[in-house]
């Protein structure tokens, strides 16, 4: 195999995060992925996408998305051309779960590095506000029932016998979804399993919570995060404009935190929503490409993808992917935890990112299910998540892996530091990562 070509980012844009059911809630998903990306078309002026004007030609798009739209199929597709992108250009979409964003990106490093391609925008997008309720098949076998009876008489005899709860006890697809069908267990309560057994107390999550708020609403005050935001016209008045994420709270306090009841586990749990990410809706898209046609083209490199991983564990034990995954990039890349200046794990629930810090300073633990003989290494506080995380941003899950690694990058240009991780678990028993770095 000839050896991979260098892969640069050369800039990314994201939508305001915004809890479901609130600004956004009747954006459509492909909206949101339109202006996101017709931002980023703009800023390295490819808008018209044919070559000829564009300083680049885009070679493909793939964009991560885990509840794909009834009304856009391959989003990817329907956002290219929303977008202005020519319909030459083909996309297609990637799906795995949490990191369908990262994923995206991993399908762009990979074409790119391999020759397959030059140019990739690369992404993901979710609205979570969008994912529907099912009918229930008892439901379904009433209305196609009612579609072959020809008689008003007996229509009107079956709808009387039709039981209420029927079509008013439908399946809620997010509940569905967030639950694992191996183990089980839904989300939370693998966070409350990781909780119980790396010993991590309700007032440590609580305080976990409370920084991650505390930093968003920093990073907001201080222009950080407007840095990769696009602001997003609300239809269908367009009277509304979003321009920051719906979700850190500047009055949070530990006491409005202490109040919440466990939602998970009601008896003996700890995690609580106010310690767990909020279910939300935005995009995030990334250009990526060779260093050679950066340079060509004249762009600002952000920088460079060093390595991507993807690994497998146990289901009821999710939370814990980023431990494994960043095992496998930071050994691709060369380099030790400790190498790192900005960490990015997305925060699901702070059980979670609190037991990640603590399997991978342990070397018990590392050597049993990493294989390794020492710790994977200590996790600074100061170099996680400097700008808040999910817990006060969001987590659109289709978008979060794309996010984490273009706020990674960001925070390293403005620092003058070198190497990044962007990594996050993956519902099903999986963990990503991306290490980075910052172009010099």
């Amino acid at each position: 195999m000839s050896e991979l070509r260098d892969v640069v980012i050369v800039d990314g844009v994201r939508t305001p995060f915004a809890k479901a059911g609130t600004n956004f809630a009747k954006v459509r998903a492909h909206e949101l992925g339109r202006v996101a990306m017709r931002e980023l078309l703009e800023r390295l002026e490819i808008a018209d996408g044919k070559g000829a004007k564009a300083r680049v030609k885009v070679d493909e798009v793939c964009i991560g998305n885990v509840g794909s739209p009834e009304d856009a199929a391959n989003i990817s597709r329907v956002i290219a051309m929303q977008a202005g992108l020519d319909k030459s250009i083909p996309g297609y979409t990637v799906h795995r779960n949490c990191a369908s964003g990262m994923e995206a990106v991993a399908q762009g490093w990979l074409k790119i590095a391999s020759g397959q391609a030059e140019v990739m925008m690369v992404g993901g997008v979710e609205s979570m506000s969008g994912m529907p309720l099912i009918y229930r098949p008892e439901a379904v076998d009433f209305f196609a029932r009612m579609m072959r009876i020809k008689s008003p008489v007996q229509k009107i005899m079956a709808l009387l016998k039709l039981p209420l709860g029927t079509l008013l006890n439908p399946i809620v697809a997010i509940q569905e979804g967030l639950t694992d069908p191996f183990c089980g267990m839904n989300m939370g309560q693998t966070a409350d399993l990781l909780a119980k057994e790396f010993r991590i107390t309700r007032e440590e999550q609580d305080q976990f919570a409370l920084d991650s708020h505390r930093k968003a609403v920093a990073a907001q005050e201080n222009g950080k995060l407007a840095e990769e935001i696009v602001p997003v016209p609300v239809p269908m008045k367009y009277k509304e404009v979003v321009r920051e994420d719906i979700g850190p709270r500047k009055e949070q306090s530990m006491e409005q935190l202490k109040k919440l009841k466990p939602y998970f586990d009601r008896v003996n749990g700890t995690v609580t929503v106010g310690n767990a990410c909020g279910i939300t809706d935005g995009a995030a898209f990334l250009a990526l490409m060779t260093r050679e046609q950066a340079r060509n083209a004249g762009y600002k490199i952000l920088g460079k993808i060093r390595s991507v991983s993807f690994s497998g564990h146990e289901p009821e034990r999710m939370g814990l992917g980023p431990v494994y995954a960043s095992h496998l990039a930071l050994k691709k890349a060369g380099l030790s935890l400790k190498q790192m200046d900005v960490i990015e794990v997305n925060e699901a629930f702070a059980a979670q990112v609190l037991s990640v810090m603590k399997a991978a300073a342990s070397k018990e633990w590392c050597q049993e299910k990493l294989g390794i003989s020492d710790a994977l290494g200590e996790i600074d506080p100061a170099k996680l998540n400097p700008n808040g995380g999910a817990i006060a941003i969001g987590h659109p899950v289709g978008s979060s892996g794309a996010r984490i690694v273009l706020t990674a990058l960001k925070e390293l240009n403005r620092s003058g530091k070198q190497f990044g991780l962007a990594t996050l678990c993956i519902g099903g028993g999986q963990g990503g990562a991306v290490v980075v770095e910052r172009e010099a």
